[in-house]
């Protein structure tokens, strides 16, 4: 793809007052631009890789751009994050959008399908961002590399799995202090209480439940924030298939 053959769609909606009001940050001119190119690099592709069923502006802005932005919250200013993992990436989101918003964010994108991660290293240099970093890779045998393990300041996970597993996946990769945010939908207190037994045995402690609501459909969601607050016993992540066949 380049961008001669990327289709124009309808503009997304200028949506400058809700990103202020929910996560105190909207995008300058520019990187409302790069945003804009995004969508339309994914309807684009879409017709050939079948990336998202969501291709309509105004949803496409609040599930997978605003969506994305906001499951971080605060963090989107914080200046102690440097290096973020974004795991099972997909089309490229919250990685993408993330990188947008924060260009100093090295931003490893890792998925285990090569199609998907073919059209982020397309993309990434016609929207003008050099801090993506694809991957395709199993995130079990990441887990256990030297160059990604215990790594990274922020694990972002997003309808990948069950919790428990969603944090086997992204623990081993944190640095102590660093946390990981996992992106759900609806979330109960038996999920909790089985998710806090998981974390205590992979180095790591929940810190946060947001509950919030989307701001054109009212939906409802999660996102489970976790703290690594020691190394992550050796024994974990589990052999590829391992974590999915026996959650924690």
């Amino acid at each position: 793809m380049n961008s001669s053959s990327i289709s124009s769609p309808d503009c997304l909606p200028n949506m400058d007052g809700i990103w202020q009001e929910t996560i105190d940050w909207f995008p300058t001119e520019q990187q409302q631009l790069k945003l804009q190119l995004l969508y339309a690099a994914v309807v684009t592709a879409n017709r050939n890789l079948n990336l998202t069923r969501i291709t309509e502006p105004e949803e496409f802005w609040e599930k997978h751009l605003w969506d994305s932005l906001r499951g971080v919250g605060a963090l989107i200013s914080n200046q102690s994050v440097h290096k973020v993992i974004d795991i099972g990436t997909g089309a490229g989101f919250p990685g993408l959008p993330l990188a947008i918003a924060r260009t100093d964010w090295q931003m490893t994108l890792v998925d285990s399908t090569a199609k998907k991660i073919g059209f982020i290293q397309e993309i990434a240099p016609e929207i003008g961002l050099k801090n993506i970093h694809p991957l395709v890779s199993r995130i079990e045998e990441l887990g256990q590399q030297s160059q990604h393990r215990h790594q990274y300041d922020l694990a972002l996970i997003r309808a990948v799995a069950s919790a428990n597993i969603c944090a086997e996946y992204a623990l081993p990769l944190l640095k102590i202090g660093g946390t990981a945010i996992l992106y759900r939908g609806n979330w109960t207190e038996e999920e909790g209480d089985s998710l806090e037994l998981a974390v205590a045995k992979l180095g790591g402690g929940i810190t946060k439940v947001d509950r919030f609501t989307t701001p054109i459909s009212n939906s409802i969601r999660h996102c489970i924030w976790l703290e690594k607050t020691a190394d992550t016993h050796p024994y974990y992540p589990r052999a590829v298939g391992i974590p999915t066949l026996k959650p924690l």
